[in-house]
């Protein structure tokens, strides 16, 4: 044939490029990369390689890539790349009496994909295909795309997985290096979104059961075994990490950790509420404990006269009901005598100056309070979270 060295002419060499892309996938979010399996061709004019005959093209053997010169492109994102040889090399070489050359062969490449994951699950992402020539300028060689430029096979048959593809483009740019050269970058970018099917099950439907598990103990008696409660502040914590596993370590919060930790707060303020009801529980039914073993004063009546403090006259008490133990609404001011509101109906209560279990607090309450503001406070958290990522 001819020599495979290249003269540089005045006018560039025009390489006109097209990509059948056979599959895509998998995508790996940890390395942040994706697999791609294209059918590449190269097609430009060689003025050295004209013929005179009947035949029109030529149909050559891949043995002849190796004795005419061909463009020396390079994928520049990518990491590893692999040419098919099984049977025999698949490479394509045909050559046209008027010095046309085309080239096609199938690889399959790693190349980079940044994933910006601050919306995930619910990410888009756009993976480019970057090649250009590692060693020709835009001067000795231009780069330019086909009519059709770029056509995919039949997508049922991509491992893409966790994402559907949503469409491609193409574009063509110029990259300016330190010594002055300027090179011809051709680009494809495939527009994937992520499938939220796996994280659904996997994570925000036990994270929500969890969550909503954790208000049934504002049902369970407050002296029950706290053993459940506790339970489900460990199960999210497991939920967290694992949910995690799939990701690479990324520095800044995602979608899925937000939803995760309001998530865990929530769990952790229900057992909150438990401890702030337990608490007021057991130190009443300790007052009482006590009141029980301490011995009646001979012949003081229920109805007697109480100094309210040193200094201050003394007041008769004889409207007030006696105190009952059994009531849980009721918690004592002052030593003796019943407090019917929220705060202790005495001035020296109400001046600040309050000793312990001065002030009435409604135990039986709290609970019906947790009832109300936790589903409500959650489902409203859902409708901000799903309105905000998904159509904002």
């Amino acid at each position: 044939m001819c020599n495979k060295w290249r003269f540089v002419s005045v006018r560039p060499t025009v390489i006109e490029t097209a990509v059948y892309v056979n599959s895509i996938g998998p995508v790996d979010p940890i390395n942040m990369e994706y697999t791609i399996d294209i059918f590449f061709a190269q097609t430009w004019y060689d003025s050295r390689l004209k013929f005179n005959s009947t035949m029109k093209q030529l149909m050559l053997n891949s043995n002849m890539v190796g004795k005419i010169w061909i463009p020396d492109t390079f994928f520049r994102n990518s990491r590893k790349s692999d040419a098919h040889w099984i049977t025999t090399p698949n490479r394509l070489l045909r050559l046209w009496s008027n010095g046309r050359v085309m080239y096609t062969l199938r690889l399959t490449i790693n190349a980079e994909c940044y994933l910006k994951l601050h919306n995930f699950p619910m990410d888009e992402h756009s993976c480019p295909l970057e090649f250009s020539s590692y060693g020709y300028p835009r001067n000795e060689i231009m780069y330019r795309w086909q009519r059709r430029a770029v056509e995919v096979a039949d997508q049922r048959y991509w491992r893409l997985y966790q994402f559907a593809f949503v469409g491609l483009r193409n574009s063509s740019d110029v990259a300016h290096t330190q010594s002055g050269d300027h090179y011809v970058i051709l680009t494809i970018f495939f527009d994937l979104s992520r499938r939220m099917g796996y994280f659904t099950i996997q994570t925000y439907i036990p994270c929500s059961m969890i969550v909503v598990l954790s208000w049934v103990s504002f049902w369970i008696n407050k002296d029950a075994v706290p053993r459940a409660r506790i339970t489900t502040v460990l199960t999210m914590t497991t939920l967290s990490t694992i949910s995690r596993k799939s990701l690479p370590k990324v520095s800044y919060i995602t979608a899925m950790d937000l939803f995760v930790s309001v998530c865990f707060i929530f769990t952790f303020a229900a057992l909150m509420e438990y401890g702030t009801l337990h608490y007021f529980t057991s130190n009443r039914q300790k007052k009482k404990t006590v009141k029980k073993k301490k011995p009646l004063t001979r012949g003081v009546s229920v109805f007697a006269l109480v100094n309210i403090r040193p200094g201050t006259s003394l007041l008769q008490m004889n409207n007030i009901l006696p105190y009952h133990e059994e009531d849980d609404y009721a918690y004592e001011c002052l030593d003796g005598k019943d407090c019917a509101s929220f705060f202790c109906c005495f001035d020296d209560c109400r001046s600040g100056r309050w000793r312990e279990n001065r002030m009435h607090v409604r135990v039986s309450k709290i609970d019906s309070y947790a009832r109300i503001f936790f589903p409500t406070a959650f489902g409203l958290f859902n409708l901000v979270y799903w309105i905000g990522y998904l159509y904002l």
